[in-house]
Parts: C-alpha cells; sequence; structure tokens
C-alpha cells in the first residue's frame, strides 16, 4: 500500500485570493463609522460639483477651495477639515497620488487658516451629565426590564467613561467580576483600532442605588445573559433582542431617560456619560492622569476639551484674589 505524502509547508496562494485578501485588509484599517463619514463626504463633495458643473474626480484645488468656501457659513472647521481628508481618501482610491484637497495647495491651504480665523476652531461636545444628573436619571427610571435596562446602561457608561461604541460592543465574556467591582475588557475603541485592547475597571459604588456594578449584575441576572452582547432592545413586550444595541440607539434611549428625569435634553446624547465622567472628575479634584486611565485618552489637551463650563469656577485663579 502507498503511503500518501503530506506537506506540513503552507500551500502559496493564487494571485487572485492575494489581490482580495489585500483589498480586505485595506478596508479593515479604518473603523467602519470611519469608512461612512468618508463615504457621506465624499457624495456631498460630488454633488456639490454636479451643481455647479464643476468635475469632481479629478478635482482640481480651486474647486476645493470654492467648496469648503460654501461649507464655512453652514460647517464647524472640524467638519470641513473632515471634507477635505475624506476627498483626499477618494482621490487616492482611485489611484490619484496628487490630492487636490492637500493644504500644500495655496489657494486650500490660506482658504481653510482664513476660515478658522473668522469661524474659529472651537469644538462644541455635547452637554456633560454630572453625578446629580445620574442619580436623577436613576431615580425616576421605569421599574420594568426596559428601566433595569436603562439603569445599567446610564452607571456603567458614566462609570466607565465609555464612548456609545464601546457601550455597544461589551459582551458579557468581556466582562470580569472581582470582590472590588468589575473590569470591563474592550477588544477595540476609537483610539485603538489595531485591537490591542485596553482593560477598564469599575469599583463598587459608595450607594447601592447608583453602583453601576450592581446594576449590572442585576440587568444579567434579570435577563439570564450568559453570553453575547450586554446591552440589548427591549420590546414592548418585555422580550429581549438576540443582537446588541446600535451605538446610534444610545443617544435616544439617554434622551429618553433624561426627559423623565426633568433634565433638559437639548444637548444631551449618548457622549453625554462620557464628557460628565470627565467634567465631574476634574470638579471632583480627580488628577489629569488618573482620567485618562479611566477614558484611554493619549492627549492631554483632547481630555481638556471634555472638561466643560463647571471646572472653569471651580479651579480660577480670581477665585483666590479676594475680591
Amino acid at each position: 500500500m502507498q503511503q500518501r505524502k503530506i506537506s506540513l509547508l503552507p500551500q502559496p496562494s493564487s494571485l487572485e485570493d492575494l489581490v482580495s485578501k489585500a483589498r480586505a485588509f485595506v478596508q479593515s484599517a479604518k473603523a467602519p463609522a470611519t469608512l461612512k463619514a468618508y463615504r457621506s463626504d465624499w457624495n456631498d463633495f460630488d454633488a456639490w460639483c454636479r451643481r455647479h458643473q464643476l468635475t469632481s474626480l479629478p478635482s482640481a484645488p480651486e474647486t476645493v477651495a470654492l467648496y469648503i468656501t460654501d461649507l464655512a457659513s453652514t460647517h464647524a472647521s472640524g467638519t470641513i477639515t473632515r471634507r477635505l481628508t475624506s476627498i483626499t481618501k477618494a482621490h487616492q482610491a482611485s489611484g490619484l497620488t496628487s490630492s487636490p484637497a492637500s493644504t500644500h495647495h495655496f489657494c486650500v491651504g490660506e482658504t481653510l487658516k482664513g476660515i478658522r480665523r473668522t469661524i474659529g476652531t472651537a469644538q462644541h461636545g455635547k452637554a456633560p451629565l454630572l453625578s446629580e444628573d445620574i442619580r436623577r436619571i436613576v431615580r425616576m427610571s421605569r421599574k420594568d426590564l426596559l428601566g433595569l435596562r436603562d439603569r445599567a446602561l446610564t452607571l456603567v457608561g458614566f462609570a466607565g467613561a465609555f464612548r456609545r461604541s464601546e457601550l455597544a460592543h461589551i459582551e458579557v465574556a468581556n466582562l470580569k467580576f472581582t470582590a472590588e467591582g468589575v473590569v470591563i475588557e474592550l477588544p477595540t475603541s476609537k483610539t485603538d483600532q489595531e485591537g490591542a485592547g485596553r482593560k477598564v475597571a469599575i469599583p463598587c459604588g459608595e450607594n447601592p442605588e447608583t453602583c453601576a456594578v450592581e446594576a449590572l449584575r442585576g440587568w444579567l441576572k434579570e435577563t439570564g445573559l450568559e453570553t453575547g452582547p450586554v446591552f440589548r432592545a427591549v420590546n414592548r413586550h418585555g422580550k429581549l433582542a438576540p443582537r446588541g444595541l446600535y451605538r446610534d440607539s444610545i443617544g435616544p434611549i439617554l434622551k429618553r431617560a433624561a426627559r423623565r428625569a426633568g433634565i433638559e435634553t437639548g444637548e444631551v446624547a449618548g457622549h453625554s456619560l462620557r464628557a460628565g465622567h470627565v467634567t465631574q472628575a476634574a470638579m471632583n479634584g480627580v488628577r489629569e492622569l488618573v482620567i485618562m486611565r479611566q477614558t484611554g485618552h493619549r492627549s492631554v489637551t483632547t481630555l481638556r476639551r471634555y472638561i466643560r463650563s463647571g471646572e472653569l469656577f471651580r479651579k480660577n485663579a480670581a477665585a483666590g484674589l479676594g475680591i
């Protein structure tokens, strides 16, 4: 009987397979939300060019300069800068190495500088929800399964300073309960696109009513969840959805909970939990590096953008002038 030879060496892939894999890697280089923003920005630029009978691909620096001039009356400078990046990415994807949206072009660079000097570069974040707001939301939450979900979502989001996407992607397997609290492992986040991951520790709260750890335990116990996404939709019949929440649904959930508590919701959004954590911690005297360890910020400058007006009066040199 002839013995069959089995090679343990990796088999070479075909050129078509390699091209397919390379394309997949390129697509994975950016988060889905970033790619969605690029597409939206490019569609806006392309539509603008068609309205003005101008060429979008390949475009010209003068066209881009006119486009961002038009945007300046209705958009923030940060959004305009992102539009330039999206135009550049679209040209690169089409094999065009020279981007008309580069600020190296005099007309584009000088126009952008003028826009920034005129409308400013300050980022206007969402209103932070502070500790007292969180207590009101928890106190006025519903007493059913939906209310249990909202309390856990609010308290975990606030204590962990999580982004919407991070909250939406927490799975039961990411949780490790200890005597001190719970450690939540985030496989990826906005500033960790390569998946190195980071661990966020949430200690047990001083008050059982507002303890994020107890709220999370209660939600898991009531739902019996042992695998999959932690935070899920609950229908009007009290039935749990098989999939996790979408990140865009967290803002409306928080708005409804805040409205029930009598909180003005005009500027409240999913990001209000993260902004509130940073602002409240700073107001309470927590050091910036300690806050950054919780939030995952890599830059103190970026962190300080989250600290809203309350902190401006708590640490103010004028308060020590004796006048």
